[in-house]
C-alpha cells in the first residue's frame, strides 16, 4: 500500500509534503487536510481495501479478506526486475521480506476473468489429537482441483500460471519469542501442497506425512526436481499467511488435481496440560488459474463447481 516517498537531496534524505499521503486534518476546524505517510498511511489505505472486499463479501472471513488481499497482489516492474535477479531461494526470501507481495488490486480481488480464475474456499480442521497421553497430528483436508481438462489438454504445452494463498490466524504465545524453538510461539501452523503430476493420491498423503515429520524434527530437505515451477517454495513457509506461485504446462497441471492443506505443530502440541488439542482451526484457500491463451476456463470451472456465471469480466 502506498505510505509515500522520500527524497533524496544529496546530503539529506526527507519526505516533503507533495511526496506524501493527502489525509483530512484530526482538527477540521484549525485546518482541513495534511500530509501523513509511512506505515500509517498504509495501515489506512489497507483498511480501505479490506473494507470494499467486505462490500462485496460482507459473510467473508477474516481469514479470507487477508487472503484475496495478499492473493490480488502482484510486484511492479522494478520489484520483479529484482526478483527476476536473485540467484537462490534464499535471496528471493530477503525481497520478499522487503516488497511483501506487491501492490493489491481490488478488481483482482473481487472478480474472476473468462481466462483467470480465482476460487475461494472457506475450511476447518482438527490438526491435533490426543493419544494416550501424548499429543500427535491428526488431520488434513484435500482439496480436489476442478481444472477444465479439455481446454488445459487443448493448450498442451502452452504456459499458464497457479497461484496459492493460504491465510489462517494462530494463537500466540508471547512469552515464548522463538529463540528456543520454532514452534514455541505459534499454537499450530498449516501448509499447502501441490499433487504431483505422477502420483497417485495414496503417495500424495504418504508424502505429506513425511513432510510434516521432516519439518517438525526440523530436517531441512533439499528441493526435488518435481517440486521446480513453485517461485518461492520453501521461503513462503513462515508467518500464518503463505502464498506462491507456480508455473508449468497446461498438460502438465491437468495431472496436478489435488491440494493438501496440513497441520504443523506448535505450542499446542507441546504443552497437552494447557487442553488445547481439541481444537478447530479455520482457514481461507485462494487458488488462482492464469491461463491467458484459452478463450474461456471460467465455464468450465463455474459448472463443475455449481457456481452460476455472474462474475466474468
Amino acid at each position: 500500500m502506498e505510505g509515500g516517498n522520500w527524497a533524496d537531496f544529496g546530503d539529506d534524505v526527507d519526505k516533503p509534503d507533495d511526496l506524501s499521503v493527502l489525509t483530512t486534518h484530526y482538527r477540521p476546524t484549525i485546518r482541513l487536510f495534511e500530509a501523513f505517510g509511512d506505515t500509517s498511511a498504509a495501515a489506512s489505505l489497507g483498511a480501505y481495501f479490506s473494507a470494499r472486499v467486505l462490500t462485496q463479501r460482507p459473510n467473508a472471513w477474516p481469514e479470507t479478506v487477508r487472503a484475496l488481499v495478499v492473493h490480488s497482489a502482484e510486484w511492479t516492474a522494478l520489484m520483479q526486475g529484482q526478483f527476476d535477479q536473485a540467484q537462490s531461494q534464499t535471496q528471493r526470501g530477503a525481497l520478499l521480506r522487503r516488497f511483501g507481495y506487491g501492490v493489491p488490486r481490488l478488481d483482482h480481488a473481487l472478480l474472476s476473468a473468462l481466462n483467470d480464475v480465482t476460487i475461494v474456499s472457506e475450511e476447518s480442521l482438527r490438526p491435533l489429537r490426543l493419544d494416550g497421553s501424548s499429543i500427535k497430528s491428526q488431520n488434513m483436508n484435500l482439496h480436489q482441483l476442478p481444472w477444465p481438462r479439455e481446454q488445459l489438454e487443448a493448450l498442451g504445452t502452452t504456459q499458464v500460471r497457479l497461484r496459492v494463498t493460504l491465510s489462517y490466524f494462530v494463537e500466540p504465545n508471547p512469552g515464548e519469542r522463538g529463540w528456543q524453538g520454532r514452534y514455541r510461539y505459534p499454537s499450530h501452523s498449516l501448509r499447502f501442497a501441490l499433487k504431483r503430476g505422477l502420483e497417485n493420491l495414496p503417495q500424495f498423503r504418504a508424502r505429506i506425512n513425511r513432510a510434516v515429520t521432516l519439518e517438525e524434527e526440523d530436517i531441512a530437505t533439499a528441493p526435488t526436481p518435481e517440486d521446480d515451477g513453485w517461485y518461492l517454495g520453501k521461503v513462503r513457509d513462515v508467518g500464518s499467511l503463505h502464498s506462491d506461485i507456480w508455473s508449468g504446462s497446461a498438460a502438465e497441471l491437468t495431472r496436478r488435481d489435488a491440494l493438501a492443506v496440513y497441520p504443523i505443530a506448535g505450542w499446542w502440541k507441546e504443552k497437552p496440560q494447557l487442553g488445547r488439542y481439541d481444537r478447530d482451526v479455520r482457514y481461507a484457500l485462494c487458488i488462482s488459474l492464469r491461463a491467458l491463451e484459452a478463450e474461456d476456463i471460467y465455464t468450465p470451472i463455474a459448472t463443475l463447481l455449481g457456481v452460476p456465471v455472474t462474475t466474468v469480466i
